[in-house]
């Protein structure tokens, strides 16, 4: 079967958007397995720089998460019903997980003044099941995204 140009064009900007997404979680993945290597945690230039980098990655994939997978869901321009289904079911999921993220960020996004590390592992180990829940998430979508339209 002949793909058309449009149907090319729109799954070549899929593509991409995916991939922008697949290198933001693996950056962050990455980062966030820099920062457990640097256990236990002691407020010292280190594991604050790292833990720096990793809140600041963990928000830009979150962003991309929403910017390059769920927008077009969420302004109703996909019009395939297992899409729309899969997306109505998982997206509740992932904007718990999205909210959970947030406040990470927020108690240890503090540059050079964390001093107070005493819960960084054990919330560092919620964050990591948090996030292989949500690849599970965005990895559903993405298979039923990627399923031909032809």
């Amino acid at each position: 079967m002949q793909t058309s140009p449009a149907s090319a064009e729109r799954r070549y900007a899929a593509q991409t958007k995916h991939g922008t997404l697949l290198e933001s979680r693996t950056e962050t993945l990455t980062l966030y397995s820099q920062l457990a290597s640097l256990r236990p945690f002691k407020p010292d230039e280190e594991v604050q720089l790292a833990l720096q980098e990793f809140c600041e990655a963990l928000v830009d994939y979150t962003a991309s998460a929403h910017f390059q997978l769920y927008r077009f869901i969420d302004e109703g321009t996909e019009r395939r019903k297992n899409v729309v289904d899969l997306s109505e079911d998982i997206y509740p999921k992932i904007a718990t997980t999205t909210q959970t993220i947030l406040d990470f960020n927020e108690k240890y996004d503090c540059e050079d003044h964390c001093n107070n590390l005493s819960e960084l592992d054990q919330d560092m180990s919620a964050l990591g099941e948090l996030l292989a829940d949500r690849i599970l998430y965005e990895d559903q979508i993405i298979a039923a995204l990627t399923i031909d339209r032809d």
